[in-house]
């Protein structure tokens, strides 16, 4: 089983917030933030952890279980699996204005498509983001991240139905299976991948 947390970092926008927080993480992870620049980002680095730490307390689950992590505008993601083997991925993106330049030139044809097609400015966004955080899921679930061309794997979109792996590098080797976790009232669109095809149905909510 797959579970997967989000929550909201916009209380640790304030400065005592963020060095309670901050103190509670690991002393590398601390270090990462400190490396980071914008204010922002550096909330969303110590948030995204503070987030996994009390989601393994919560669940009782393992450190050594598979886990994945992700954030974007002030909202952050965690995925844990019950298993220390089932490759997963998760991703979390901000809506905005969808990038369709990108999606033409370096998505796979079927799924720009797919894209195109849709008949309203709205539902061709909606496909966007969709596509980025199912393709983005896959690319870290399979370890690979950004080595792995957006056009090297194609994903089918069905009304109604999970999102189908189509195709995949020979060299990737599994199973895989996704789950979306769409939250267009708040401004973002979420999905993970694993090899694990048991997810959970909807997201755990948490405050840090």
């Amino acid at each position: 089983m797959v579970y997967t947390w989000a929550a909201d970092t916009a209380l640790l926008m304030d400065e005592k917030q963020y060095e309670a927080y901050y103190r509670q993480i690991p002393k590398w992870r601390q270090e990462k933030a400190d490396r980071i620049q914008m204010r922002e980002d550096r909330a969303l680095s110590v948030g995204v952890w503070a987030l996994y730490q009390k989601a393994l307390r919560e669940s009782g689950l393992s450190e050594k279980m598979v886990f994945n992590l992700s954030h974007s505008g002030h909202y952050v993601l965690c995925s844990i699996a019950d298993t220390e083997t089932a490759r997963t991925g998760c991703d979390l993106e901000k809506t905005g204005i969808p990038r369709l330049k990108v999606a033409r030139r370096f998505f796979c044809r079927s799924e720009w498509d797919y894209i195109q097609k849709k008949a309203s400015e709205d539902e061709r966004k909606e496909a966007f983001y969709r596509y980025w955080v199912l393709k983005e899921s896959f690319m870290k679930a399979t370890r690979l991240g950004m080595k792995l061309p957006l056009d090297a794997f194609a994903i089918r979109l069905s009304e109604g139905e999970d999102p189908v792996l189509t195709k995949k590098p020979d060299t990737i080797e599994g199973r895989f299976y996704f789950r979306e976790y769409p939250e267009p009232e708040r401004g973002f669109f979420a999905a993970v991948c694993s090899e694990d095809p048991d997810m959970a149905e909807n997201l755990r909510w948490m405050t840090l």
